[in-house]
């Protein structure tokens, strides 16, 4: 049996949480995860992997799981306002293998979250405990001390090594325990929709991802053939305390024929998804710490928020088990990924602006677009998306170079 003293408690059973879950057991280390939901439940709909995510994936074994249930699109198209034809054709597939090692692909979040659970059940050192009530925890000399109410109504208290929430955007680590900020609306909603493939016969390229711009709104739409399903995600602005009951999406007369093809396939079947983001300039206190949304909640016109929790896990494990102490790691993981996570939310950011700009400031985008062509965002962005995070690790470890300089050169 474990040393109860050195088993490593995860809050949340999601994306983050399972692959920290994976990267510590593949070091060794005896893990438990708690989940307030009765089995694996990711809401939610598409989710795009990068090169930078995928190759921490793939470094735990999932490979083959990832690429039985997604799509590997062939490039971007970009279609202007009220355009028949894309703009341009942002090069993917071979092109991104080629120059970063690893596929782009799409794919349904809970076909990701479902891969990461059974892979963790090939480990007899990962626990979870779905059903969680509540759950309370101190951190102290020795580690810390986890209070559990499980789903039976029984209570254990238990010690562990370390504590890590992994327990999203509203995370209770973060604000109850340690008093850290809440999250921040964004005043923008992504209405999100799953059709048929043959509710858009003609309307979209079924082997490439398609994105609408539109004056103050944006469309993001990509297949998912291992369901026959399209992802459809509007993001409009919203209004302050915006919520699930919102009446549905209407774009008045700032509609394309083939954005006006999409509402009417879609009806009354959207689902709002207010945005919220979190900035906590402290990750840490102790032996308890932050990884993901419950850290670095972002926009998701990069869509990398679920790959920067990908990378947190594939930074902190290794620091966990190999600093003399988890404040230590904790303390390391935050100087390596704070100032990467900053750049990407900001990146994030600036192409919300971009995306809705109003006319006339859209002639000028398009033809900026038009004329870098078609791989031009391979080398803009090979700073993200040619990140190892499982090399950074190693590297931080012989060099004491500033984590900002570092993330520089990536």
């Amino acid at each position: 049996m474990p040393d109860p003293g050195q088993i490593y408690y995860i809050a949340g059973a999601g994306i983050s949480g399972l692959t920290l879950a994976l990267a510590l057991a593949k070091s060794g280390a005896t893990v438990m995860v708690l989940e307030r939901n009765p089995g694996i439940s990711e809401f939610g709909a598409g989710l795009q992997i990068s090169p930078n995510a995928r190759r921490v994936l793939d470094g735990l074994g999932l490979d083959a799981a990832v690429a039985a249930c997604s799509l590997e699109p062939s490039g971007i198209d970009i279609y202007p306002y009220r355009q028949e034809k894309p703009l341009v054709t942002l090069a993917l597939g071979q092109a991104m293998r080629d120059q970063f090692g690893a596929p782009y692909v799409v794919m349904h979040r809970a076909d990701l979250v479902d891969a990461l659970y059974k892979a963790t059940r090939r480990f007899a050192n990962i626990d979870v405990l779905f059903g969680v009530r509540n759950w309370d925890v101190v951190s102290h000399a020795r580690g810390v001390t986890v209070s559990i109410d499980e789903a039976n109504g029984q209570t254990r208290t238990s010690r562990g090594r370390a504590f890590i929430g992994a327990d999203g955007v509203r995370s209770q680590t973060r604000r109850a325990v340690l008093d850290g900020p809440e999250p921040r609306d964004g005043k923008r909603v992504a209405w999100r929709v799953l059709l048929p493939f043959d509710a858009l016969a003609g309307q979209l390229a079924l082997d490439r991802v398609s994105v609408l711009f539109g004056p103050g709104f944006h469309m993001v739409c990509y297949p998912l053939p291992h369901r026959q399903q399209v992802n459809i995600a509007l993001f409009l602005p919203g209004v302050p305390n915006a919520s699930k009951n919102m009446p549905k999406p209407a774009l008045g007369p700032f509609r394309s024929r083939r954005i006006a093809a999409i509402l009417s396939a879609a009806g009354d079947s959207w689902t709002p998804w207010p945005l919220f983001t979190v900035s906590a300039p402290q990750w840490h206190a102790g032996n308890i710490g932050l990884i993901g949304d419950a850290a670095h909640a972002m926009v998701p016109f990069q869509a990398q928020g679920a790959a920067m929790g990908i990378e947190d896990a594939a930074v902190l494990a290794p620091l966990l088990v190999s600093q003399p102490s988890p404040e230590a790691a904790f303390a390391r993981y935050q100087e390596i990924r704070q100032p990467r996570v900053t750049r990407v939310a900001r990146t994030s950011l600036t192409n919300g602006k971009i995306f809705h700009m109003p006319a006339p400031l859209t002639l000028a985008r398009d033809m900026v677009i038009a004329s870098q062509g078609t791989h031009a965002h391979i080398q803009r962005l090979a700073w993200l998306y040619g990140y190892d995070a499982q090399a950074q690790t190693e590297l931080n470890r012989l060099d004491k170079r500033t984590p900002q300089g570092l993330d520089q050169t990536q």
